[in-house]
């Protein structure tokens, strides 16, 4: 009785924590013996670190080519209009001098 209680708390804890049913179920019962149920939780807490690995990576530290490129992007942007800029006042220098 006390392993069920402890199988039984175990998969509400897993399952609680977002882990899918059947592989809280798996993991929680280790009903198709010892081995099956010690790969099955090596492979679930691998699958948990790389989730955690990608949401640490894409959310919590950016993703630092996308950065990289936005920032390369502002500065392109930012020469062309200084560029359009000089192009302008020159082209107005140009139509002052005409008009005299």
């Amino acid at each position: 009785m006390a392993k069920t209680k402890q199988n039984d708390d175990l998969f509400e804890h897993l399952h609680a924590l977002g882990v899918r049913k059947k592989v809280a179920k798996a993991v929680a019962s280790g009903a198709k013996g010892r081995k099956r149920t010690e790969a099955l939780a090596h492979a679930a807490i691998a699958d948990l670190h790389s989730a955690g690995d990608a949401i640490r990576e894409r959310v919590l530290a950016r993703d630092s080519k996308r950065s990289e490129a936005a920032k390369k992007a502002a500065r392109t942007r930012k020469r062309q209009a200084a560029n359009r800029s000089a192009t302008a006042r020159k082209a107005a220098r140009t139509r002052t001098r005409a008009k005299r």
